[in-house]
């Protein structure tokens, strides 16, 4: 898995039926280079100058295919190389996001990941899933979140209390199950993206490390109140978002400090008000993802929402390798044919499968 953050690929290793983790294998990261990010970043770029009008910037999305098949195949090769590892007997490769639109009523939504599923199949050696969006968004629904199937197994470990799982990217998303059981998912707005763009912007590296800008600004209050009253809160869920739907310009105007602690503080209220427009309140919140590393996201987080709130270590989980471990699990679901989103997830219109499966 490479997310929209680029700044790695992620693998990891289950054994699964595609309902239910029962082994957990081994788990590999590989760090993107900074030519290698870059080259990801200019087809992220183009794809969003392009915004699926005219002709493609194929030269651009070629070179970052290229340099996907590479970074991914070093990743398998460290995951499987490991003493004892099994042989895998499937891959799933989600591809990395350029450019998501989310469903309107007057638009249809559309969804690009680029991946070159031949040289990767070819690269890994096994059959390889993938393009899991693509039928959700044929069938109306947002493309996102997918993650929901796999937090669900994992609160399935967990028993039975209600909870919400929060996964901090670029983007962030919640996965809530509620006390009967259902499945209620959608992204809640921006998560580290604006604040990396905007430290990065600052020539201050690619995030903001331990959080130490934020806690060194302070809150403007006042824009913390107007980004709040953004139309996208007032939308009922199931929602999605583009990682440039909130961008680093929403702090334009701040010393880079503040800017940084209010960009922070934003995207924690903005999970707290996707928290509050649940059908009830969660027990417990559990971070995963990049985000749950930044302690000044973490205190805002736990000053903004309404319960408890733990990371992934915490919950006994691996923090740093679930959104990987989710498409191992979505693709055991692309092979059996099993769904990988539902009416309450994307707002797709029944249970949809999904993704393609190449050699």
């Amino acid at each position: 898995m490479s997310g929209t953050s680029l700044d790695a690929v992620d693998a990891a290793m289950i054994l699964t039926d595609g309902q239910d983790v029962l082994e957990f294998g081994p788990v590999a990261e590989r760090k993107y280079t900074g030519e290698e990010r870059a080259v990801l970043q200019a087809a992220t770029e183009a794809a969003r100058a392009w915004n699926w009008q005219g002709p493609r910037p194929e030269a651009l999305f070629a070179a970052a295919c290229e340099t996907i098949t590479k970074t991914h195949s070093d990743a398998w090769a460290m995951m499987t190389g490991q003493a004892g590892a099994p042989r895998p007997v499937l891959a799933g490769v989600h591809g990395q996001t350029v450019l998501h639109r989310r469903a309107k009523a007057d638009q249809p939504g559309a969804t690009l990941q680029l991946i070159d599923a031949p040289s990767m199949q070819a690269a890994l050696g096994v059959p390889l899933a993938y393009d899991f969006r693509s039928a959700d968004v044929a069938a109306g629904g947002q493309g996102a979140p997918l993650a929901p199937a796999y937090h669900a197994a994992l609160m399935n470990r967990l028993g039975g209390e209600p909870a919400v799982v929060l996964n901090l990217g670029g983007v962030a998303n919640i996965t809530a199950r509620t006390a009967d059981g259902t499945l209620i998912a959608f992204d809640t707005g921006p998560a580290n993206g604006p604040i990396d763009e905007w430290v990065e912007g600052h020539g201050k590296g690619t995030h903001d490390a331990g959080g130490k800008l934020a806690a060194a600004g302070r809150v403007h209050e006042g824009l913390l109140t107007q980004l709040l009253a953004h139309d996208w809160f007032d939308e009922p869920p199931p929602k999605s978002l583009d990682r440039y739907d909130f961008n680093a310009s929403m702090a334009r105007g701040l010393s880079l400090e503040d800017g940084a602690a209010t960009l922070t503080e934003f995207s924690a209220a903005a999970v707290a008000a996707g928290i509050r427009q649940l059908p009830e309140v969660p027990a417990r919140l559990i971070a995963c993802g990049g985000g749950r590393h930044n302690p000044s996201f973490m205190a805002a987080l736990a000053r903004q929402c309404p319960c408890a709130v733990l990371t992934a270590e915490q919950a006994g989980w691996r923090g740093d390798s679930i959104e990987a471990e989710a498409f191992a699990l979505l693709a055991a679901r692309t092979a059996r044919g099993l769904p990988l989103s539902w009416p309450g997830t994307t707002g797709v219109p029944s249970p949809q499968p999904g993704g393609e499966i190449i050699g």
